[in-house]
């Protein structure tokens, strides 16, 4: 990495040095988890959030507005995030942020197919990619899952949604894939080798996710096989088509030859929940762009801890205060939990 790569993103790391400076401390998270809902909500009014439970306060209550204030914090956080960076940087972090947009479409589809209100799909949606939450608003509006399909067409993820028959895990799995193989493509045109390693690394992570899932449900090769995307770091093509091959028990045996072992084996052994085995794959995606964006401190690494850090403090959040709305054990709340 030259000078001038290292100039390049001088300002835009300056910045997002500050930003991760005012992320919720760790050590508060405990302490949330001896509060109420009135008291947390409290604390975020007079945090980072403070501007968004402000606005949104005229409007909802409760749950209600805590998210609504969390999806807004963090639309508005990314959108900063785009802003504030350019060239290069800014090119990276909108193509990255694209994985909202997926997450959104998914969200719409998903609320349409199973007749969730409006105003249930919109308390999901996060404006931090390249659609607008005003487009969002009236696309929730059409009835059918088609008609909302149609509304995307002028948009780069209409190839992934064009062939619907009615089945959700098709379209969810080819928005997943486009997203991949758009962003993998955008990274290596610009020969940021940093970024793709990063990438690459959280493909495998995603993998490793979807084969304790599938392996757990029974699903044949050929079907997880569908479900997998293509361009991992350490499983590749064939590593891949091999694990999808085995049994669940041979499949945990034969992770044991890649680094992600060591994130999970002393949790592997508890199939009933895959929770504890997916909160420790997320963790360990946090950790490694963490260390890595230390070694590299003036590159596009910190910008991307921080949006992972950024979304964990809002997913920990989220995690609090629904369990705590529907009662659950303090021990089941915090498996959900990265710390």
């Amino acid at each position: 990495m030259g000078v001038s790569d290292g100039a390049k993103y001088a300002y835009i790391v300056a910045r997002v040095r500050a930003m991760k400076g005012k992320l919720i401390p760790r050590e508060m998270y405990p302490k949330f988890l001896n509060m109420e809902i009135p008291e947390i909500t409290r604390f975020i009014g007079e945090s980072e959030y403070k501007k968004d439970v402000d606005e949104l306060g005229k409007k909802y209550t409760g749950t209600d507005l805590f998210e609504h204030a969390l999806n807004q914090n963090l639309a508005l956080t990314y959108r900063k995030l785009i802003e504030v960076s350019q060239n290069e940087a800014n090119f990276l972090i909108t193509e990255y942020l694209r994985s909202w947009d997926i997450w959104n479409i998914k969200t719409i589809i998903r609320g349409k197919f199973s007749g969730a209100s409006e105003e249930e799909i919109l308390e999901s949606v996060v404006s931090a990619g390249q659609l607008r939450y005003r487009d969002m608003t009236e696309i929730i509006k059409i009835g059918t899952v088609e008609g909302v399909i149609a509304a995307f067409a002028k948009t780069p993820y209409y190839p992934a949604l064009e062939g619907y028959k009615g089945v959700l895990a098709d379209i969810e799995n080819n928005l997943d894939k486009l997203y991949y193989s758009n962003l993998i493509k955008a990274v290596a045109a610009t020969g940021n080798k940093l970024f793709l390693k990063f990438l690459r690394t959280e493909i495998d992570l995603k993998n490793i996710k979807v084969f304790f899932r599938m392996k757990r449900a029974g699903m044949e090769r050929d079907d997880i096989m569908k479900m997998l995307i293509p361009g991992g770091m350490e499983l590749k093509d064939a590593d891949l088509a091999r694990l999808a091959a085995m049994p669940l028990s041979e499949f945990v045996r034969a992770l044991e030859e890649y680094s992600y072992w060591k994130a999970i084996s002393d949790v592997s052994g508890e199939l009933s929940s895959l929770i504890n085995i997916e909160t420790r794959l997320e963790k360990y995606g946090l950790v490694y762009a963490s260390q890595i964006s230390y070694y590299y401190p003036l590159s596009i690494l910190p910008v991307l801890d921080y949006i992972l850090s950024k979304k964990i403090e809002v997913d920990n959040l989220r995690i609090i205060v629904r369990g705590k709305e529907t009662a659950l054990p303090e021990d089941i709340i915090k498996a959900h939990m990265v710390m």
